[in-house]
């Protein structure tokens, strides 16, 4: 039982202070906005490679001496010394040859890579792709001269003696196969777009076998559940998924392909005319201007002829370049249900 208080204890006791009122909101001193040159430090190293192209591209315009070829830089006719006449500067056979080198070869780098990576992200273990992919890896890293020396020294003579007599003979009834025999040195179309595939493989096989296996692992798993094989889930699900990715590695394959100089001029019999049959050699707008610039000094309009091919071909290579790279994202890692 609680005892009761007192009229005394009650009286004794001190009266609650009175509620605190919230504290007055204080605005902080407005800040004063001073630029800084030190602001744009961070700025310099991302602006290097914009800068870069853009002191290429001025390079190159201010190398053409704004000279103007009209509609003839477009044709086919190119004699650019000649003895008698007034010089002709057409780079039709060279884009012609540009294209004739880099699509076949780009077909063949996007099925052999489309091969690869299908086998290393759906059929063979996880141990040994760990094992094969850096092979891949390293033939990117293969310096183009040596793709050349190579080419010309090996694969040149074997075409010459074994391929091209055996593609001739068989199916010179296709056009463009027949006409004239094949060169029994073997350089020609034949080994540039061999050796352009093997060139542009890395980057396709990468960029296609990233793209597989950025595949949901839920939809793998729901296509093998639903009693499909491997070759059907890849086919029918993985493919369609991926899709982007693999245009993308067609676009940067391309690329890859388009612009190479050393190698091309080394294997193509590079002759400025346009190919006979599949046998025969021509040029590209990259070999010829390997070829050709010591002959171009003390040439001023030879010179900008060259200059102006550049521009094009830079063009080229940087919509091919901005188009794939646009396509391509950032892919997840996985490994596929049963492996």
């Amino acid at each position: 039982m609680s005892a009761t208080p007192t009229p005394e204890a009650v009286e004794s006791r001190e009266p609650l202070p009175p509620p605190s009122s919230p504290p007055a909101e204080t605005t902080p001193p407005r800040r004063t906005s001073r630029f800084r040159p030190a602001q744009l430090i961070p700025f310099i190293p991302a602006l290097v490679p914009a800068a870069l192209i853009v002191a290429v591209i001025a390079e190159l315009v201010v190398s053409t001496g704004f000279t103007n070829f009209g509609l003839s830089f477009w044709g086919p006719d190119w004699l650019p010394s000649p003895s008698v006449g007034t010089p002709t500067f057409g780079i039709l056979v060279f884009i012609t040859g540009s294209f004739l080198t880099a699509i076949p070869a780009l077909l063949l780098a996007m099925a052999i890579g489309l091969g690869i990576a299908i086998a290393s992200t759906s059929y063979l273990p996880r141990w040994i792709t760990r094992f094969l992919d850096p092979f891949v890896d390293l033939l990117a890293g293969i310096p183009s001269i040596v793709y050349g020396i190579w080419g010309y020294l090996l694969v040149a003579p074997f075409f010459g003696t074994v391929i091209n007599p055996v593609i001739y003979r068989y199916f010179s009834f296709v056009p463009g196969f027949g006409g004239k025999a094949p060169l029994a040195e073997g350089v020609g179309l034949p080994v540039a777009i061999f050796i352009l595939t093997l060139m542009a493989l890395p980057i396709t096989t990468l960029l296609i076998r990233d793209s597989l296996r950025a595949v949901p692992r839920d939809l793998w798993e729901a296509g093998l559940g639903l009693g499909a094989t491997r070759w059907e889930t890849t086919r029918k699900v993985a493919i369609p998924y991926g899709l982007r990715g693999i245009v993308s590695a067609g676009f940067l394959g391309f690329g890859r392909a388009f612009g190479e100089t050393v190698m091309v001029a080394m294997v193509l019999n590079v002759v400025p005319a346009f190919p006979i049959n599949f046998y025969s050699g021509t040029s590209t707008m990259a070999a010829e201007m390997f070829t050709q610039l010591d002959s171009a000094h003390g040439n001023g309009q030879f010179l900008a002829a060259l200059s102006e091919m550049a521009l094009v071909l830079l063009a080229i290579s940087l919509v091919v370049n901005i188009v794939g790279r646009r396509l391509v994202s950032h892919f997840a890692v996985y490994e596929v249900p049963g492996l």
